[in-house]
């Protein structure tokens, strides 16, 4: 027989039961899933339409579609290839400007700023955010051209004219225009992302460092942005797309011409402003189709970036998984 003692022990672990979910707790299972799901099947919808929309013209110029330049609808033939061009180079000019001075700024506010300074700048970058990117394009056209064309332009045309990037005549409206613009715009949201990752940064991690005997410098350089660099780069990817499909206030300052140029200073075009300005004028099916197809082709664009940045997170982490921290 078992004595006291081995009676009042506890039963095996192999021995005990898991105890039952309650309704409540299957309940949120499956609305949880529901949403999940929700969100694939609407991307699924958003592909097929697009896809069927774009029938006529798929059939008609196939793969070619992607490679044209020809963009005439008068002659019903075109091809994406400068809106695609202009997309993927005023998004990167985006990246390459606000990249940067957001995670930069960020820092400041985080690692250095005197706390009295940190919360007013915080509201103005929150206030930036909000405001319409029509507004954002107006004030493009009617203060940020002529200075960019009167000044910055002139000054990187006489330094850096030797490269073909900062050749050719100066407009204004310019694919660098575009860029500049898009840049201001998603720079809120990479300030903040990057913030609040920044912020989430164990303060053990900055007193180790400390404790080792490095400089601040260092700290933030080991200590911080180490430890955050995953979630820097997701707020860069946040930041790319939104510069992406980035609409109004693009159309007003990126000239919209349909060709490609070495030159920034040329004018550009984006797939998502050539949809804005010519879906209410299309007169054909086959021009409408082609729209379709454009929008199609951003769809699958911002897609594939997307799970290019994944791929390429994974790269830099070795492997890990690429939660932002």
């Amino acid at each position: 027989m078992p004595t006291p003692a081995e009676a009042a022990a506890p039963a095996p672990v192999s021995r005990r039961l898991a105890p039952p979910l309650r309704l409540p707790d299957h309940a949120f299972r499956w609305i949880a899933m529901g949403a999940a799901l929700t969100i694939v099947a609407l991307i699924v919808l958003v592909g097929w339409e697009l896809y069927h929309g774009s029938g006529q013209a798929i059939g008609r110029f196939g793969v070619g579609f992607l490679g044209s330049s020809t963009w005439d609808p008068v002659t019903d033939q075109y091809g994406a290839w400068p809106f695609i061009f202009g997309t993927l180079v005023s998004s990167a000019i985006a990246l390459l400007i606000a990249v940067p001075l957001g995670v930069a700024t960020a820092l400041f506010l985080t690692e250095m700023a005197p706390v009295g300074l940190r919360q007013p700048v915080v509201t103005v970058i929150e206030m930036l955010a909000a405001v319409p990117s029509v507004i954002f394009g107006l004030w493009g056209i009617f203060v940020l051209i002529p200075w960019l064309r009167d000044h910055l332009f002139q000054w990187l045309k006489h330094t850096l004219g030797f490269l073909p990037l900062f050749q050719g005549p100066i407009y204004g409206v310019s694919m660098l225009a575009g860029g500049i613009i898009v840049a201001i715009m998603i720079l809120p949201i990479v300030t903040s992302i990057s913030r609040e990752i920044l912020r989430s940064v164990p303060d053990l991690q900055r007193e180790a460092a400390y404790a080792l005997g490095a400089t601040h410098w260092e700290v933030i350089r080991v200590a911080v942005l180490s430890y955050a660099r995953r979630g820097v780069f997701g707020a860069a990817v946040l930041g790319l797309g939104r510069a992406l499909g980035e609409t109004m206030a693009v159309t007003m300052v990126i000239g919209n011409r349909p060709e490609v140029s070495a030159s920034l200073f040329a004018p550009g075009y984006t797939l998502a402003s050539v949809i804005a300005n010519e879906f209410t004028e299309a007169t054909t099916d086959l021009y409408l189709n082609a729209l379709f197809e454009l929008g199609l082709v951003l769809f699958v664009l911002t897609v594939v970036v997307n799970i290019l940045a994944q791929l390429m997170l994974r790269t830099l982490t070795g492997g890990a998984s690429g939660k932002i921290h």
